[in-house]
């Protein structure tokens, strides 16, 4: 079991379903390595051309080096209180209006288990998550502002787009063809760099996203702040086994 291998596999056959070219998969790492630039925390912090990226060294087809994440290793803290609380100690507090954890139903295409099951697609854990985390708060994925989404290396970014209700499976040719994902884009995805360029310290890389969701809720993001002042976010993270969890935050 080499997850390399699965995440190739598994993005080789949605490209073959949906049109997804090669080049949009470089496009999501060097929008990764801009956001990334522009945060004083990421790992990578050197913005990196596309072309560069495409030609790598192949690890696992069609995925190459530089459209991985890495580190294993960071940290991530939040401090969670009641509206008393924070009222009480001031600042900017954002409001958690969803939380949804799940874990893969039969027939999930895994590293556990990479099979298709029988004749159907695939069941997605992570739409499961997402649709849990807009129902609870009451909001549709065309009302986020800005989010957050798992990019253990470029094809996750493009199939949660999709799995979360961002666009139809497909879209995400033109979208990334387009900038809708860049921070002046329509739903700017991964603003602080993402996975790729800030690593996957397990459990802290979701803390990471929450905080960056915070941080440009609040409008304190910097050079890489989201405009208009952005009022929901949303954060999604997937495990290999079969687990998603998502947020939905607001102020």
């Amino acid at each position: 079991m080499v997850t390399t291998q699965f995440f190739a596999i598994k993005i080789a056959r949605y490209m073959e379903q949906h049109g997804i070219s090669r080049q949009t998969l470089a496009r999501v790492a060097a929008k990764a390595y801009r956001n990334g630039a522009l945060n004083p925390n990421a790992w990578r912090r050197e913005a990196m051309e596309e072309e560069v990226i495409a030609s790598a060294d192949m690890v696992n087809d069609p995925l190459t080096r530089y459209m991985f994440c890495s580190p294993g290793e960071g940290g991530a803290a939040i401090v969670l209180a009641s509206e008393d609380a924070a009222r009480r100690r001031g600042g900017r507090p954002v409001k958690v209006l969803a939380v949804s954890a799940r874990t893969r139903s039969f027939g999930s295409f895994e590293v556990f288990s990479p099979a298709v099951q029988g004749t159907g697609e695939p069941s997605s854990v992570s739409a499961d998550a997402a649709r849990a985390a807009f129902e609870m708060a009451g909001v549709a994925p065309s009302d986020i502002d800005v989010a957050q989404l798992q990019d253990t290396e470029s094809g996750a970014e493009v199939m949660h787009l999709a799995e979360c209700g961002f666009c139809e499976h497909g879209e995400q040719e033109k979208w990334l063809a387009e900038g809708l994902t860049e921070i002046g884009g329509r739903l700017p995805v991964n603003t602080d760099g993402g996975c790729i360029a800030n690593g996957e310290p397990i459990g802290a890389s979701g803390l990471r996203q929450v905080h960056e969701i915070v941080t440009q809720l609040r409008g304190e993001a910097g050079d890489r702040q989201v405009a208009p002042a952005p009022r929901l976010g949303f954060t999604h993270v997937y495990g290999a086994p079969g687990i998603s969890a998502c947020t939905v935050l607001g102020v």
